[in-house]
């Protein structure tokens, strides 16, 4: 009556592990959530529920005791999802538990049982393969996280697929996509007439790696220079386009493995505070 399910916390750019621990004991049927849940992670048990439902799998009528460790690290997040309805499946004894021993899981769930794709697929993949883990992620992010080099990655659209698959032992290990580094990188320079001054240093930054201030009126060119750096950079290196995709993994709208390669250029109005320049909130810790 007893199952556990490994997963991944996001704090910042890390990717702490976490250990999914799914209990069943007699007394009034509930689903309760510890170790230091926020609001949306405690919400999972009602999509846990509708989804292993609508899957075609029975919700047991037992008390249920989900832990998630360590205690001390907030979760946040759908990510926990799809860990926490297998542990369940798993401790009720509709899935084998052996194949969940080496795997990590991220996934959120919908009522329906299909499964969406969760932020910091990517950061997830490169601390799995420090370890010698597999990942088994939502498929929309299998192209992101099999960016990982060695990385095994698992993909799944749905809890009832997922769950055929494991009583089958027949897994399907994602095949990385060949990385093609972005041929676009923004406006060129030769666009440019005039401003050989601002042209000349923009270059010198460019070649040492030096850090440019602009200052000026508005309409003296300053964006139209600054949009035209990335274009003189050099091109990012292994580890500097991992770096850049991991950031951009744990963003809103994620990271496009299509961007593969290509620096980042961020454009903020100059009434911008400090708070919003580092993104504002408490959703990192």
């Amino acid at each position: 009556m007893l199952a556990i399910v490994h997963s991944r916390a996001q704090n910042g750019l890390q990717a702490e592990a976490v250990t999914v621990e799914v209990h069943m004991a007699p007394g009034i049927p509930g689903l309760a959530i510890v170790g230091l849940p926020e609001a949306a992670v405690r919400e999972s048990r009602d999509r846990v529920r509708a989804a292993i439902v609508n899957s075609g799998y029975q919700f047991p009528n037992r008390r249920i005791t989900v832990n998630l460790a360590p205690a001390d690290l907030p979760k946040e997040g759908g990510r926990f999802d799809l860990p926490i309805a297998l542990g369940v499946l798993a401790a009720s004894g509709q899935i084998p538990v052996e194949r969940l021993e080496s795997l990590e899981v991220l996934g959120e769930l919908s009522l329906t049982g299909d499964i969406r794709p969760v932020r910091g697929a990517l950061p997830a993949a490169l601390q799995c393969t420090e370890l010698g883990r597999e990942l088994l992620v939502p498929s929309a992010n299998v192209a992101e996280a099999a960016l990982a080099e060695s990385a095994n990655v698992y993909g799944a659209s749905s809890l009832g697929a997922l769950c055929t698959e494991l009583h089958e032992n027949r897994l399907a290990k994602a095949i990385a996509a060949p990385r093609i580094e972005a041929s676009d990188h923004g406006p060129d320079l030769a666009d440019v007439r005039g401003q050989l001054q601002a042209r000349r240093a923009l270059e010198i930054a460019a070649a040492g790696g030096h850090s440019m201030l602009m200052a000026g009126p508005p309409g003296s060119g300053k964006s139209m220079l600054a949009q035209r750096l990335p274009g003189l950079l050099p091109p990012l290196d292994q580890a500097e386009a991992l770096e850049v995709a991991a950031i951009a993994s744990i963003g809103l709208a994620g990271f496009d493995p299509a961007d593969w390669g290509r620096r980042p250029y961020r454009s903020p109005h100059h009434t911008a505070s400090a708070v919003a320049l580092v993104g504002g909130g408490c959703d990192f810790y």
